[in-house]
């Protein structure tokens, strides 16, 4: 069945909110619009981002690149052994971040989650320091831990701890909190006790997005632990620091498509391991 123009007209006049918005939700729409626009452009006056500033720069980035080819190669194993030793510690700092900041956030998860805790003040309270831990830049507590501990690889270790205990705690516990509750009531039902409840009912189906979230936080605090070693938390990010100080952009371009391919590497093996460790969990589940 065709609809004619005359359909259409009489239908808008019949139902005119259907075809267009009303005049009040209109004004608000181009408000949020404009005061959109405007904040965009007081970012780029406030911020002297000019054509000429961009296009100076990407002059200066073309020098900078041309500088970085062809790549370095290391001629000796002394020398090509420190950039080794550099990924391994920033590799290891990254492990050990990751788990000792996941040891922590379990159990505090619990009494963040409100199918566990049924107490609001405290559980409130749990969660305010999640926000706390979580407000302090890794970067920021590695440069505090650095006036502390000294320089080398355990600044950078107990930065990435302390900002991951605010981070799992906050995703387990929204991860327990999205569990369903019939597996628990089925153990309540039986005569479970509640650790039980939690351990049979609540853990099977929490742990796969638990390490899920594990292996991926695992990949990023490799990256963040490049940026630290910059600040003086070891690893590779010094080296490649120290490079560029020297202006040696070869070697630099180098140590970062060391880096890339780091990074590369273990997302792959992550995925695998993800994969792998999650279905087997679902069979046996």
């Amino acid at each position: 069945m065709s609809v004619s123009d005359l359909d259409i007209a009489r239908a808008k006049a019949r139902f005119p909110l259907a075809f267009r918005a009303p005049l009040p939700v209109r004004l608000r729409r181009w408000a949020l619009w404009a005061g959109f626009l405007a904040l965009f452009v007081y970012c780029l006056v406030a911020f002297d981002v000019s054509p000429q500033r961009i296009w100076t720069g990407i002059q200066r980035f073309g020098d900078v690149a041309g500088f970085m080819f062809p790549p370095y190669v290391w001629t000796s194993w002394d020398a090509f052994s420190e950039i080794l030793k550099g990924l391994g510690e920033t590799l290891s700092m990254a492990f050990l971040g990751t788990l000792l900041g996941a040891v922590f956030a379990f159990p505090l998860s619990f009494l963040g989650a409100k199918t566990i805790n049924r107490l609001p003040l405290l559980r409130l309270s749990v969660r305010r320091g999640y926000d706390v831990i979580r407000a302090f830049e890794t970067l920021i507590l590695a440069l505090i831990f650095i006036r502390a501990f000294g320089l080398g690889p355990l600044p950078g270790i107990l930065a990435i701890a302390v900002s991951e205990i605010g981070t799992f705690a906050k995703l387990f516990s929204e991860a327990i909190e999205n569990t369903s509750e019939k597996p628990v009531e089925g153990v309540k039902a039986s005569g479970g006790s509640r650790l039980q409840q939690i351990r049979v009912g609540t853990l099977p189906q929490v742990m796969p997005v638990i390490l899920s979230i594990l292996l991926y936080n695992f990949e990023s605090n490799v990256r963040s632990g490049t940026i630290l070693g910059i600040v003086g938390a070891g690893g590779i990010g010094f080296l490649l620091s120290d490079r560029i100080s020297a202006y040696r952009w070869d070697e630099a371009w180098s140590i970062i498509f060391l880096i890339v391919l780091m990074v590369y590497v273990i997302d792959f093996f992550s995925a695998r391991i993800r994969a792998r460790i999650i279905g087997d969990w679902g069979r046996t589940t």
